[in-house]
């Protein structure tokens, strides 16, 4: 490369360079808590179900967003909730509701306790009916937990990625 050339390139390598080293502040969306990795839900009951999928999730039991996706990366499905009220939209449909709850009790056949998975998502240890949670080993990013509910039978297993 002549000599001329190198120097018609050399502040845009600076530019990158800086670009680089600089640190951003978190927007927003950085703040809030956000977790993906695999997620596997599996429900004995006369409409019995199971998926697996990658998933990255953020916010809270009041809003927030969940994007499920192909072992390829491909989004299968996204679910977004504010305000009382709830959106999944996949390839195939979407669907709304004025329930995160109820939404995800009919798109899965049981129902998830959202509230207690942001707790336990945290380490911290949360009470509800029928569910017993095993948070052994959120500090490795393992969580677990099983309804044990005579109408209906489910397990939820989570392996963070970070």
């Amino acid at each position: 490369m002549p000599h001329r050339l190198r120097w018609k390139f050399w502040p845009a390598l600076c530019l990158l360079w800086l670009a680089g080293c600089a640190q951003l502040t978190p927007g927003p969306a950085a703040r809030e808590d956000a977790w993906s990795g695999r997620i596997a839900l599996q429900v004995q009951s006369p409409s019995a179900q199971s998926f697996s999928a990658l998933f990255e999730l953020h916010g809270n039991a009041r809003s927030g967003g969940l994007v499920l996706l192909s072992p390829l990366g491909n989004r299968l499905a996204q679910l977004d909730w504010r305000d009382g009220h709830a959106q999944l939209r996949s390839a195939r449909e979407t669907r709304s509701s004025d329930s995160l709850d109820a939404l995800l009790q009919d798109v899965t056949g049981t129902r998830i306790p959202v509230a207690a998975l942001f707790s336990w998502l945290k380490g911290n240890p949360a009470t509800v009916a029928g569910w017993q949670a095993d948070l052994s080993g959120i500090a490795e990013g393992r969580l677990s937990a099983r309804l044990d509910d005579p109408a209906a039978q489910a397990s939820l297993r989570i392996v963070l990625t970070r």
